[in-house]
């Protein structure tokens, strides 16, 4: 080969190389990690049951989960604000909106400089565990002790780790605010020693109080869950700063859940933000297409920006 030749594939290889780095590495990143060491998953049972993805309407959904993880989306470090959020897709307690209201959330965070972790945590629908109505609380608690005990490693603020859920993770977000202390599980590891409590909260349409018919959870929901921890009598000043999300004619899951859980968290003296828009029904994510739902993520990222 000739030193000419040499020359312009190295220049390739390196202008090659340049791009590879900046879309798959300088800009952000995702990181799959098992929450659990493995065959040492609490209340987990031997079964036939396996993990589902099911693809359709161009959504990416898991049931049955078995081996939950979090899945960590890095921002560029040059642009990053060292606060990082945990992402809780709905699901109704029977599947997870993986992409939807999981990493399409990390992705726009990470344009924001903020750290999005998707955790994919077990469900109570599932077979493969005993005590289920406790599962999600126990993934959501240990999933927060991991990115708080990996903060050095993805480079951001112990102190400035939240959480966002939608529907039902709006339900599993606000039940790890209130019950982050509350002992769930036998401690395993080192990982286990740091708090599980969020420095601060999104709740994105959830379903909270149990108090009346008229706030019930969607049909076919996991009732036992939904009433076990009795969420707005459980706030305490203590509880996380909040940011609650919610569409009037939310058919799914009432308004008035929101309402019932700002006026909890009024009551106990923690500061609160609530957003609720006439439209939008349930389900809407991000909002991209609702010309009037949109700005509703702005509006989170500015609340964000004044967390102490």
């Amino acid at each position: 080969m000739t030193n000419q030749k040499l020359s312009i594939n190295i220049r390739c290889s390196l202008v090659i190389f340049f791009f590879t780095v900046v879309s798959g590495g300088a800009f952000s990143q995702d990181t799959i990690i098992p929450l659990w060491p493995e065959n040492k998953i609490p209340k987990r049972i031997i079964s036939e049951e396996k993990e589902e993805l099911r693809q359709g309407d161009d959504l990416l959904r898991i049931a049955k989960v078995q081996e939950p993880t979090i899945e960590v989306y890095l921002p560029a470090e040059s642009n990053a604000t060292g606060q990082a959020v945990l992402i809780f897709p709905g699901g109704g307690y029977h599947i997870l909106a993986y992409d939807w209201e999981g990493t399409d959330i990390a992705k726009f965070l990470n344009g924001k400089g903020i750290a999005g972790i998707v955790v994919k945590y077990r469900l109570p629908s599932s077979v493969s565990q005993t005590d289920q109505h406790l599962v999600p609380l126990i993934d959501a608690q240990r999933a927060l002790r991991m990115v708080r005990s990996k903060a050095s490693e993805f480079n951001i603020n112990p102190e400035r780790i939240g959480a966002i859920g939608f529907s039902a993770g709006g339900h599993l977000v606000a039940t790890l605010g209130t019950h982050y202390d509350t002992k769930v599980y036998d401690h395993l590891d080192e990982i286990d020693s740091q708090s599980a409590r969020p420095n601060f909260m999104a709740l994105a349409y959830p379903y909270i109080s149990q108090r009346s018919k008229e706030y019930a959870p969607p049909e076919g929901g996991v009732p036992l869950i939904y009433t076990y921890f009795k969420l707005e009598e459980s706030v305490t000043p203590e509880t996380p700063p909040a940011f609650l999300l919610h569409a009037t004619n939310d058919p799914g899951v009432p308004v008035e859940n929101s309402l019932v859980m700002y006026q909890a968290l009024k009551n106990k003296g923690v500061s609160a933000t609530m957003h609720i828009y006439p439209t939008g029904g349930h389900g809407f994510s991000l909002a991209r297409n609702n010309k009037h739902l949109r700005g509703w993520t702005e509006r989170w990222f500015e609340w964000m920006e004044t967390l102490e």
